[in-house]
Formats: C-alpha cells, structure tokens, sequence
C-alpha cells in the first residue's frame, strides 16, 4: 500500500501564477506559522506569468520524493491541475472546499491540492490546506482504483 500521510519532515511544495499570487503568500505564512516547511517555486509577483512555468516544478519536486506534497494556485485551478496530471506521479486536485479536499487526500491520495484563487477566500484556501494535510489516504477499495489510474 502506498504511504497513507504525508511526510511533513519534507517541505510542502507550493507555487502559483500571477492570480493566485497573493493567495500564495498567505498560504505560506499560514504554513510558516505552524512550523510547517514550504519551497516556493514562485512566481514571485503579480506580474503576468505563464502558469505551466510553475506547476511543472511543484509537480516534479512531488514526484522525485523531495517534498511532501504539493499547492497550485491559479484563477481556476484548472491549467495548473492539468499541468501537474501530465506527470505520471501525480495526482492533482481541483478543491473549492474543505470537504473536496479531505475526499481528494482519503479516497484519491491526491499529493497536490490545486486551489481557485478566483472562487474561494484566503480562509477557506487555508482550511483546505490543513484538512488536506492531515487527512490520510484511507487504502482498501480505493487503492485499486488509484492504481488504475495511471497510463501504462
């Protein structure tokens, strides 16, 4: 069975683009704050930034086993999620609540939380944070559907 939590001696890998630029920062000074690690793979300012640049780092930081999970943030989540499900490790989810993201992590052992900065607020994208962080992947039936997940 893969591993059921995350190994939080590892930093969290985050990164966003212009959108969810902001969200970022205070995603990580919310992480900062509990005395969780984080590596931010930018963008490092509002400025128009192409998505892909981002989330292809966060994605690989996750699947080489270097960081304990992943955070994307973009207006949508949707390029961003998209980016990171091109690598055949991750398993990338778009959650605008704390219930999607306890789902993502128990029945899919997503290992990137992709946040909307355009439809949630900054406590709400915390709070998804934490319940990803701490939700186990429960196994059992859902761990032959995570396996037929990827591509072979």
């Amino acid at each position: 069975m893969e591993q059921t939590t995350f190994d939080l001696s590892l930093p969290i890998a985050i990164g966003s683009d212009h959108a969810g630029f902001d969200y970022k920062e205070e995603v990580i000074s919310w992480l900062e704050g509990k005395g969780v690690q984080v590596k931010d793979f930018g963008t490092y300012s509002v400025d128009s930034v192409d998505y892909p640049d981002f989330a292809h780092p966060v994605a690989s930081a996750v699947e080489d086993g270097t960081h304990a999970f992943g955070i994307l943030i973009c207006g949508s989540a949707n390029g961003v999620a998209i980016t990171a499900n091109k690598h055949q490790g991750i398993r990338a989810a778009i959650c605008w609540g704390d219930e999607l993201a306890r789902l993502a992590r128990s029945h899919n052992n997503a290992n990137v939380l992709c946040i909307p900065a355009r439809f949630v607020s900054v406590p709400t994208a915390t709070e998804m944070v934490d319940v990803f962080l701490s939700t186990p992947f429960e196994g059992g039936r859902h761990e032959n559907r995570v396996k037929k997940i990827a591509c072979m």
